[in-house]
């Protein structure tokens, strides 16, 4: 199930951008977002 949501969230985010430049900085944000959670484990 977890991975079906994060599937659908990932072509909810893929369907956001209309530019690879777009899709780069999602990808950024992403990547920012699971470093900012790994420092506070």
């Amino acid at each position: 199930m977890k991975r079906i949501a994060t599937l659908m969230a990932a072509l909810a985010l893929l369907a956001g951008c209309n530019t690879f430049e777009g899709l780069g900085k999602d990808i950024q944000k992403a990547g920012e977002k699971i470093e900012d959670a790994a420092r506070r484990k």
